[in-house]
């Protein structure tokens, strides 16, 4: 069986964010890129599921420019067996990416798909089911525990104030959340093995985006703190303040 994990080349959250000149992008300038944090859960997931059976080929998929190459590699030092570049060097919003990614799905005949659950730029959180709708995959989304036995899937995924149990059956999205596993690390040996495992790359599917970026800016700066005072004393124009300043109460 193939199983296929589509993966996010991602800015590092430590990273400071500047917008780019033309008001629509980030400045890649002095930002560390990192392979999107969920999906680790999604490369460790799959990477367990073959090791369980003995058998299949996890291949790993990312949309976007050459330097999408590198998540992908750290992905194939983690144990994965390929990778497919689906190269476009242009914005693509999430359902354009989740077309891009049923193409090379369905030509795959993977029958397994595991996500992250979102990605930390966006924050969309919607990938992973716009590209189970587009193949006509079922889809269990936010997965904390997942069990596989035979063509029964049963997974507990986290919602609103609790958590459910459900099943279903392959062909089957995931997109995986914290607490499912504890992804493993690259080892000296996966990093030298990865050199020489292949990333196919080919053209993304067209790309045909439902969204514009119309402008990209910074949250406003927050205004400075007031000290007051130290004692009860500072009661009164503490109060004034909320009031007249700060409108609270």
């Amino acid at each position: 069986m193939k199983i296929a994990v589509c993966v996010s080349h991602v800015p590092d959250t430590a990273s400071k964010i500047s917008v780019g000149s033309d008001g629509k992008t980030i400045d890649p300038n002095g930002v560390t890129f990192i392979v999107n944090p969920y999906d680790e859960f999604a490369i460790e997931e799959a990477l367990k599921f073959k090791e369980s059976k003995g058998e299949g080929e996890v291949v790993v998929i990312s949309v976007g420019p050459d330097a999408n190459k590198e998540t992908l590699r750290k992905a194939l030092a983690m144990g994965a067996d390929s990778g497919v570049l689906l190269k476009d060097d242009n914005y693509r919003d999430s359902m354009s990416v989740a077309k891009a990614l049923a193409v090379q799905i369905k030509e795959m005949d993977a029958r397994l798909v595991f996500f992250g659950k979102q990605s930390v730029d966006y924050d969309n959180s919607i990938v992973g089911q716009l590209t189970a709708e587009l193949l006509g995959y079922n889809c269990i989304s936010v997965v904390v525990d997942l069990k596989i036995e035979g063509d029964k899937i049963t997974a507990e995924r986290e919602i609103e104030g609790g958590r459910e149990v459900v099943e279903t059956s392959f062909p089957v999205v995931i997109t995986t959340q914290k607490g499912l596993n504890e992804p493993r690390y690259a080892s000296l040996k996966g990093i030298m093995a990865a050199k020489k495992k292949t990333i196919e790359e080919k053209p993304a599917a067209e790309n045909i985006n439902l969204i514009e970026v119309v402008q990209m800016k910074k949250p406003a700066a927050k205004q400075p703190g007031k000290i007051i005072g130290t004692d009860s004393s500072a009661v009164p124009e503490l109060v004034r303040l909320l009031k007249e300043e700060a409108k609270v109460i």
